[in-house]
């Protein structure tokens, strides 16, 4: 567990700190608060819905990584399962500032990854920005998502969003978290290939058709798979190797323990991943080894 999250956790008000203690102290805690411990909490403390959420942010942003900015960004999302997934934010020195994860980017793909078709409700602690509005006008549950700020009313994505743009208004009826099989295959037999397959039939990519994936493999032997998440707007599209990175980040691992990555992507699309990827997985360590696939 990240000495940060245990810090977070010891500035919380007791009460609170001391029901989540065991959760996240947890060996299987995923960052993650099912619907039941969500209940509990809500018994033990007292506190309505929307108070526990707020009181929970600071536990978000302490896995934020902003070696730029030092500015930290917490966001919780609400799957349609009920269970709360924690985000942040996250910078990369060294490499351009387009690489930057927007925090509910990541407590979106955090629950992407862990297989949420759906988000009810995103919980952060300053107001979204324009790029992070456009990119959850995506998601399958667009129309009817609550946004709730610290010391606001909760609003719906639209009313932050007026006159928005998105998916339908290009004929797509599948919104990010819809589950889906692209059905790719591939020659190439390594572990990392075929996990970074595995992502890229689950990617977005409804607008250039480059449904691609990629698998980072940790020093302990870990592997970690991240989707592309495609926006109708184009520049909020999230490249698979930032979900990937999220989703190490999210399971308290350091950016620092890639040992390897692989790229899987289409050959005949009008994009391509592989610069942005590499010059990323450069920019975090120029030894790690990039497995490419084109099919």
């Amino acid at each position: 567990m990240y000495a940060r999250v245990i810090k977070a956790l010891s500035l919380l008000p007791a009460e609170l700190a001391s029901a989540l203690k065991p959760i996240i102290e947890a060996s299987d805690f995923d960052s993650t608060i099912s619907p039941e411990q969500f209940e509990c909490l809500l018994s033990t403390t007292h506190m309505t819905d929307t108070e526990l959420r707020l009181a929970l942010l600071p536990l978000a942003a302490s896995y934020a990584v902003v070696p730029i900015s030092n500015f930290y960004v917490g966001a919780i999302v609400r799957g349609t399962s009920g269970r709360l997934y924690f985000g942040a934010n996250m910078e990369f020195e060294n490499a351009s500032m387009a690489c930057t994860i927007h925090a509910e980017q990541s407590a979106i793909s955090h629950a992407w990854i862990k297989g949420e078709v759906g988000i009810k409700d995103v919980t952060i602690n300053y107001s979204p920005c324009g790029h992070c509005r456009q990119f959850m006008n995506e998601l399958t549950s667009a129309n009817d998502m609550i946004i709730q700020l610290p010391q606001r009313e909760p609003m719906t994505l639209q009313q932050y969003l007026p006159d928005s743009f998105g998916p339908l208004d290009l004929g797509v009826k599948e919104g990010l978290l819809s589950d889906l099989n692209n059905g790719i295959r591939i020659e190439e037999n390594s572990e990392l290939a075929i996990s970074a397959c595995n992502a890229a039939n689950r990617s977005h990519a409804p607008y250039s058709k480059n449904f691609s994936g990629v698998a980072l493999k940790a020093q302990d032997g870990r592997i970690f798979e991240g989707m592309y998440a495609e926006n109708a707007a184009f520049n909020p599209s999230l490249p698979p190797l930032q979900v990937a990175l999220i989703n190490m980040n999210m399971s308290n691992y350091s950016l620092s323990e890639i040992a390897e990555a692989a790229l899987v992507e289409s050959a005949e699309s009008k994009i391509s991943q592989l610069a942005r990827t590499q010059a990323l997985l450069d920019a975090l360590n120029p030894d790690i080894q990039l497995t490419y696939v084109a099919y």
